[in-house]
């Protein structure tokens, strides 16, 4: 496996940042669900225990939909959906980093996998 990486994300007006450990992050999901594909997000998906919120929780708005099952969070003062909080189908907690958000991330340079969401 290969070695961990901290990543640093936030929002387009910092008030809410994070840090994340990952496996090098070189693809991610593009869902075509009606609120990914309104949002544009690209996801990476981490064990929740690999993430740290080192500003904003204050901040945060929380958005559920559907089966209110994932928490779309955005920042309340600009609006940016930065990481979403969710369970894997076994109920673990995880987070969807939006790779559009980290820093060290350039969102050209990495693999993107199209999911159809919009059939689930």
């Amino acid at each position: 496996m290969a070695d961990q990486q901290t990543y640093h994300g936030s929002c387009h007006c910092g008030a809410v940042a994070y840090e994340a450990r990952s496996a090098p992050i070189t693809q991610a999901m593009s869902c075509n669900c009606s609120i990914c594909r309104r949002k544009g997000t690209l996801l990476a998906f981490i064990p929740a225990s690999d993430f740290t919120l080192t500003a904003g929780e204050d901040a945060l708005i929380d958005y559920q939909f559907n089966k209110h099952v994932i928490h779309h969070l955005f920042c309340a003062t600009c609006g940016v959906t930065s990481f979403a909080r969710g369970s894997k189908p076994d109920g673990t907690p995880m987070i969807a980093l939006n790779v559009r958000c980290i820093d060290e991330i350039d969102p050209d340079a990495i693999t993107i996998n199209r999911i159809d969401g919009k059939s689930f």
